[in-house]
C-alpha cells in the first residue's frame, strides 16, 4: 500500500469519528432541544436556528479559509477545525440558549477550514488516475459515521417519548469522546506536498500576508469563471439536500406520531439507512473508480438525481405537511404513514447524496488541481450558504414546499453539472487531438 493511499485511509477514519459525533447530533438536535425546553422554561434554543447559524458562519468564513490554510497547511487546519466540533458537542451538556448559538457560530468558523483542508489534502494525495477511487473511499469511510452514532442513539432512545437529562448527557458524552478520537487520527496525518502541475504562483511569488491575500484573490477569480458558476448551481443543491436529510427528514419522522408507537426511536434507524446508502455509494465508486472515470461523472450524478426524485415523491405521499415542526397526528396520502417507506427514502437520500458528492470531489480534485484550495473553499461556501438558507426556511415552510424547492433546484443543479462535465470531456479530447498532431 502506497503512503498516499494510507493517508487517505487515516483521513477517512479521522473524519468518520469526528462526524460520528456531529452528524448524529444534527440528526437528533431538534429532538434533544425540544426535550430540554420541556424541562427548562428559560431555554429557548431552536434546532433549526442553531443549524442555520452553523451554515451561515460556515459560508462566510469559507472566503477566509484559503488564506488560513496558506499559513497553517491543510493538516493543522483540519485539527483546529475538528476541535470546534468537539466544543459544540460540549455545549449540550450545559443547556443555554446563548451558549448554543455561540457554539454554533464557532463551529461554523471551524467547519470552513476543516472541509477546505480536507479537500486540499485529498487532492495532494491523489492523481488524475486515483482521484475517483480516493474520493469514493474517503466518502465511504466518512459516512460509516452514520452507523455508529445512530445505532447508539436508536438503543438509547428506544421506548422514549421524552429524552430525559440522564439519557441526553450519556449520548452527548459518548459522542464527544468519539470526536476526540477523530482528532487523534487527524493529528497523525503526514505532510503531503502540493502536486500542482506547474509552478504554483501562490508558493513562488508571495509570502506571509501577501500569500494569504493572493489565496483570497485567486478564489474570487475562480468563482467568476463560467464553469465554476455553473457548478455552483450543483453545489447549491447539495447544500439544500444535505440540510434536508441531516436536519429535517429525521425530525419530521420523529414528530409523525402515526408512523409508529414510539416514533422517536425510528430517527436512529433513519440515520442508519442514510448512512447505508452513503457507504454503499462511496464504496461502489471507490472500487469502480477507474471504470467510472472512463465513462464520465455525469451518468452517476444523473442516477443520484433520479434516486432523490423518487425519495421526494415517496416522502410527499408518506409524511404530513406539518411534520417538520412538532408532534402531529396529521396524515398525508398514506393512512397510516409507513415506517418502511421512510427507511427506503432514507437509503435513497444517502445513496443519491453519495452520487453527487463523490463526483464533485472527483471533478474538483482532478480538474482544479492547480487551485484545489480555492475550488474546495468555493464548493463549501456555496453548499453552506444553501444549507443556511434551508435551515432558516425549514422553521417556516411546510414539508411540501420544502420538497418542491428540492425538486426544482435538483433539476437545475444536475443539468448544470452535466454541462460542465461535457465541457471538460470536450477539452480533454481537443488536448489529445492536439498532442497526436
Amino acid at each position: 500500500m502506497d503512503m498516499k493511499f494510507l493517508m487517505i485511509l487515516i483521513l477517512g477514519f479521522g473524519f468518520m469519528f469526528v462526524f460520528t459525533a456531529f452528524q448524529t447530533m444534527c440528526n437528533i438536535e431538534k429532538t434533544i432541544l425540544d426535550s430540554i425546553a420541556q424541562e427548562d422554561d428559560t431555554f429557548k434554543g431552536e434546532g433549526y436556528t442553531s443549524l442555520a447559524i452553523i451554515y451561515l458562519f460556515f459560508s462566510l468564513s469559507n472566503w477566509l479559509a484559503p488564506s488560513f490554510i496558506s499559513f497553517t497547511g491543510p493538516r493543522a487546519a483540519m485539527v483546529v477545525g475538528a476541535l470546534t466540533y468537539t466544543a459544540f458537542m460540549i455545549t449540550f451538556i450545559f443547556p443555554s440558549t446563548v451558549l448554543l448559538y455561540v457554539g454554533s457560530a464557532v463551529l461554523g468558523l471551524g467547519a470552513s477550514i476543516t472541509w477546505t483542508g480536507q479537500g486540499t489534502y485529498l487532492a495532494r494525495c491523489s492523481s488524475s488516475g486515483t482521484i475517483s477511487r480516493n474520493s469514493g473511499v474517503f466518502w465511504a469511510l466518512l459516512q460509516c459515521s452514520m452507523f455508529i452514532g445512530n445505532l447508539f442513539v436508536y438503543y438509547q432512545f428506544q421506548d422514549k417519548s421524552h429524552i430525559d437529562k440522564e439519557t441526553r448527557n450519556l449520548v452527548i458524552g459518548v459522542l464527544t469522546i468519539i470526536a476526540v478520537l477523530g482528532i487523534v487520527f487527524l493529528a497523525a496525518l503526514r505532510f503531503m506536498a502540493d502536486n500542482a502541475e506547474h509552478d504554483n504562483e501562490l508558493e513562488q511569488k508571495h509570502t506571509g500576508c501577501g500569500q494569504a491575500l493572493y489565496a483570497l484573490k485567486s478564489a474570487g477569480q475562480l468563482f467568476c469563471t463560467r464553469k465554476m458558476l455553473l457548478l455552483s448551481l450543483a453545489f447549491f443543491y447539495t447544500g439544500l439536500e444535505l440540510s434536508f436529510f441531516s436536519g429535517v427528514f429525521g425530525s419530521a419522522i420523529g414528530f409523525t406520531k402515526e408512523i409508529a408507537e414510539t416514533p422517536k426511536e425510528i430517527v436512529g434507524l433513519v440515520g442508519i439507512c442514510i448512512g447505508a446508502g452513503e457507504v454503499f455509494g462511496g464504496g461502489l465508486f471507490g472500487i469502480l473508480g477507474n471504470k467510472t472515470t472512463r465513462f464520465g461523472r455525469d451518468p452517476i450524478v444523473i442516477a443520484g438525481y433520479i434516486m432523490h426524485m423518487v425519495a421526494y415523491f415517496l416522502t410527499f405521499i408518506n409524511l404530513p405537511n406539518s411534520a417538520p415542526f412538532k408532534d402531529t397526528t396529521d396524515i398525508s396520502y398514506l393512512d397510516p404513514p409507513r415506517a418502511s417507506i421512510a427507511l427506503v427514502c432514507a437509503f435513497l437520500l444517502g445513496l443519491g447524496d453519495a452520487c453527487f458528492n463523490t463526483q464533485i470531489y472527483s471533478m474538483l480534485g482532478g480538474e482544479y488541481v492547480n487551485n484545489a484550495v480555492g475550488a474546495f473553499a468555493l464548493f463549501k461556501f456555496t453548499q453552506s450558504v444553501a444549507a443556511a438558507i434551508s435551515f432558516f426556511y425549514s422553521a417556516h415552510f411546510g414539508l411540501y414546499i420544502q420538497l418542491g424547492i428540492l425538486v426544482v433546484t435538483g433539476t437545475i443543479g444536475t443539468i448544470s453539472f452535466v454541462f460542465v462535465e461535457w465541457a471538460f470531456k470536450r477539452q480533454h479530447r481537443e488536448q489529445e487531438e492536439a498532442l497526436e498532431k
